[in-house]
């Protein structure tokens, strides 16, 4: 099979994922427990007809099938509607600010953390068995078994609490006024500093393991033993032979990494109270507002779409025995 009809194929079968996560997305946020409206109307006092006309107005008094019908409509012009909660434009809300602060966040801890935890891997395949490799592979086994929220409060206890050099929260220090764009910029540094390091922390022991086992296995083969014999040296046997096929597998782990950025962090940001896309759905989540579940679902589940897709593809360039399977 040749790689167009192979990307063809592929390409089919992500519409049709789409549209099925869509759907189950869709209801998903509609059998969740409580009422929208709820949380718009504190007094239980209120009579139930003026509840009766806010869900009128919200649109949900009419079918789910053709709320769902006018949300696929609706997903292809690029409206998601107005918050229940805010009345703002959900698009608006979610391409904002919250939108970078996550692209910021998210983007620079995925990138550090497949640099060091190539680097690292790599080191370990080389020294397999040695007292490094094993402190290596206790030290990311630690980290990514550690729960977040939990490493997230534990920085914050040691660093903000005790040592008082890094702030509790916060995306930057509330009612500063900042001199220049430098001290702006200082003060949302401090602020992503520690939970920066916490994502790092949990992402680069996946990383790392899945480099470092792959090399060892690659570095077995027959056909490293016959670059060996040629007389090449190790650093050209590691870095151009073994590496590069040692990356095949790490592909779709990047691609679908990536595409988390715009999942934003949840427990991370809600942890250090940060402004992003993780935060955002956290608070959507707790006041069932449903256009912004739904816009923030299907970012989500577009990028992580596109992001399979790509990978699928590179995946198929790199070994073109993937294209029959």
């Amino acid at each position: 099979m040749g790689l167009k009809e192979y990307a063809i194929r592929r390409g089919a079968e992500t519409i049709v994922t789409f549209f099925v996560l869509m759907l189950i997305g869709f209801f998903l946020f509609r059998v969740m427990p409580g009422d929208p409206t709820a949380i718009l109307i504190l007094n239980p006092k209120i009579p139930p007809q003026t509840r009766q006309m806010l869900r009128k107005q919200l649109g949900l008094d009419k079918p789910l099938e053709v709320q769902f019908l006018y949300f696929i409509k609706n997903f292809f012009k690029g409206q998601f509607g107005y918050s229940f909660h805010t009345g703002q434009p959900v698009i608006r809300m979610i391409l904002g600010y919250r939108l970078w602060n996550t692209l910021i966040l998210v983007g620079s801890s995925v990138v550090i953390a497949i640099l060091l935890g190539v680097l690292l891997g790599v080191i370990a395949a080389q020294r397999r068995g040695s007292k490094l490799d094993v402190s290596l592979i206790t030290v990311s086994l630690t980290f990514y078994s550690m729960p977040v929220f939990w490493l997230g409060m534990l920085l914050l206890i040691v660093f903000s609490v005790h040592y008082n050099i890094f702030p509790l929260g916060g995306t930057v220090s509330a009612g500063m006024h900042y001199s220049s764009w430098w001290s702006y910029a200082a003060d949302y540094l401090r602020h992503l500093t520690l939970p920066l390091i916490s994502l790092v922390l949990i992402q680069i022991g996946y990383n790392f393991l899945i480099v470092r086992n792959t090399l060892i296995d690659i570095l077995t083969e027959d056909y490293i033993s016959a670059v060996r014999a040629k007389g090449l040296p190790e650093k050209i046997v590691l870095y151009k032979h073994a590496l590069r096929n040692a990356m095949l597998p790490l592909t779709t782990i990047i691609a679908l990494e990536l595409a988390g950025i715009f999942t934003g962090a949840v427990l991370t940001e809600t942890v250090f109270s940060l402004d992003g896309l993780g935060s955002l759905l956290y608070e959507a989540v707790d006041t069932r507002d449903y256009p912004v579940l739904q816009g923030l679902f299907a970012l989500i589940m577009v990028s992580f779409l596109v992001a399979n897709y790509a990978a699928d593809i590179i995946y198929a360039l790199l070994d073109p025995r993937v294209r029959y399977k």
